[in-house]
């Protein structure tokens, strides 16, 4: 055979290959790494807010000790967690490393409650802002979680699929299903509203 016609054919079978999925496994899991870098950036704007809102109601709500103590200590746990490299394939890791947001989360949610019991702190306009700074980075950390688990739905599909199973068997095998984002039993739970008759 000709070299320059066997250098054609061997060209046209790698452009085939490279069509058929070859580098979906390395393109998906560079989207996973970079969601989850956006998960990280959002938890932590929400965490460098904390101490600035905490303050401000520190001095309008003194005696709210034990809910401002819980999200200082929330706050203290999400920052000193500290993260292995593998958190993405680690599940005791990533479960950790939910729950302590999911504390902070919560700790933020019972101070926003202790907060309506206080207009004139309502009214200060360093709190609100601080507030509207809090509110958008929830939405954003929302954003961002769904935006990973997107990324990893599509990866983990990547290698447990046809033809994706035969790339990560030949070429990837170090390539393992990435952790997602649960919910929580009490999320999961429907609140009871009641309602007073007068």
């Amino acid at each position: 055979m000709n070299p320059g016609l066997r250098w054609l054919l061997m060209a046209l079978v790698l452009l085939q290959l490279s069509g058929c999925g070859i580098n979906n496994i390395p393109t998906y899991d560079e989207q996973v790494k970079a969601a989850w870098s956006q998960v990280l950036n959002q938890y932590q704007r929400r965490s460098d807010l904390v101490p600035n809102l905490v303050n401000t109601v520190k001095g309008y709500a003194a005696q709210e000790k034990d809910v401002l103590t819980a999200v200082v200590e929330a706050r203290s746990r999400v920052a000193q967690t500290q993260l292995p490299k593998d958190v993405l394939t680690d599940p005791a890791a990533f479960k950790t490393f939910q729950d302590n947001q999911a504390q902070l989360s919560s700790a933020l949610a019972r101070l926003l409650v202790v907060v309506e019991r206080y207009p004139e702190l309502k009214s200060n306009q360093n709190f609100l802002a601080l507030q509207s700074q809090l509110e958008g980075t929830e939405n954003r950390i929302a954003v961002a979680r769904r935006d990973y688990i997107q990324a990893v739905q599509q990866y983990n599909t990547e290698i447990r699929t046809f033809p994706g199973r035969i790339w990560k068997a030949i070429l990837y095998a170090d390539a393992t299903p990435k952790e997602n984002f649960t919910v929580s039993q009490e999320a999961q739970q429907v609140p009871e509203v009641e309602f007073q008759t007068q």
